[in-house]
């Protein structure tokens, strides 16, 4: 497929371990969730615009809603726009793993020379892939070159020297760099005129927002009772997961899990497929909540095919002890 970030070209299938239904007095499904609730436990796709740094962005979002904590995920430069991931509250815990999405870039490269079209596409097809990338001088990392992937890299139109392409990359790709090594390549220079992030995970510019669109929906919210488009702009918490493999469990499980224990095979009802080990996996009630997220200790025919082991170890929990009740096992 052509243009998909790895977690967007994998079809996993929901496949049952089996077959439970979920009490209605325990928990809440994301659309019974209140505004107040969103606020406290949500994310939001903002389009960041040209001049403030992404923490300037996260500051300006705190303000409007007059919010404790605000977080954002994949920091870009002051002149880059797009995509910026915004965490309320709780969520802030969740950025860490859109990481595991990837990425994508609208650029706009100058050419010191006028070069040839097909040298360009030709050139360019050779940085598909494992590539070695040092970061620039300022960076957020240790300056060490370190191996990035590419995943596509299309011209979108070339005039004159000015290229415009588009680049699905991992975290942590220099778009900057990787242009100053194309330009360096065709040996005859290059720098970024204008870039713009288009995907972060599963955040895309489908449905992004801007600052101000966000302060006009609390301005409605606030001043005329009205949340209509603040619930559009603020998503639950459950969306930051949507790239990442998931298993549903049962009711009686969740409460456990809330405190801190491992999961095992017989707590599962669904599962996606194509769960590999020490993949980072995503533990959802049978209402779609967010209980936790963690690394995959089996795969999925593993959890098919048996009846007990230790399936997903959580790293961080999202849902609240006691939301489910503590069920006692049953004594033989």
């Amino acid at each position: 497929m052509k243009n998909l970030l790895p977690s967007e070209r994998t079809e996993r299938k929901i496949l049952v371990k089996k077959e439970a239904i979920t009490d209605k007095k325990y928990g809440k499904s994301q659309e019974e969730r209140s505004m107040q609730e969103l606020l406290q436990n949500g994310v939001i796709c903002l389009n960041k615009p040209e001049g403030p740094s992404s923490h300037e962005v996260a500051d300006y979002v705190k303000r409007i809603l007059n919010m404790g904590k605000v977080g954002h995920g994949g920091t870009l430069d002051p002149k880059v726009t797009g995509v910026l991931p915004i965490a309320l509250n709780k969520a802030t815990r969740m950025m860490e793993y859109l990481l595991k999405g990837g990425k994508e870039y609208v650029c706009l490269m100058r050419m010191h020379k006028l070069p040839p079209p097909s040298m360009i596409e030709e050139s360019m097809k050779k940085f598909v892939g494992k590539i070695m990338q040092l970061p620039p001088v300022r960076s957020a990392v240790k300056r060490q070159r370190r191996e990035r992937e590419i995943y596509y890299l299309d011209v979108l139109e070339i005039d004159g020297r000015d290229v415009l392409f588009v680049m699905g990359c991992q975290a942590g790709t220099y778009v900057r760099k990787f242009v100053f090594d194309f330009g360096k390549q065709l040996g005859i220079g290059a720098h970024m005129a204008q870039l713009i992030r288009t995907k972060a995970g599963p955040f895309t510019d489908k449905e992004w927002y801007s600052l101000h669109d966000l302060q006009d929906a609390f301005y409605l919210f606030k001043e005329k009772n009205d949340e209509t488009i603040l619930r559009k702009i603020i998503k639950p918490v459950e969306f930051a997961a949507r790239h990442l493999p998931k298993v549903w469990v049962l009711d009686s499980t969740v409460d456990t899990l809330c405190h801190g224990a491992n999961l095992s095979v017989p707590g599962i009802a669904k599962l996606n497929s194509d769960i590999k080990t020490k993949d980072g996996i995503a533990v959802f009630t049978l209402k779609n909540e967010l209980v936790a997220i963690g690394q995959a200790l089996m795969t999925s025919e593993e959890i098919m095919e048996n009846e007990k082991g230790l399936a997903v170890k959580p790293e961080k929990v999202f849902l609240d002890p006691e939301v489910y009740p503590h069920f006692k096992p049953k004594l033989l």
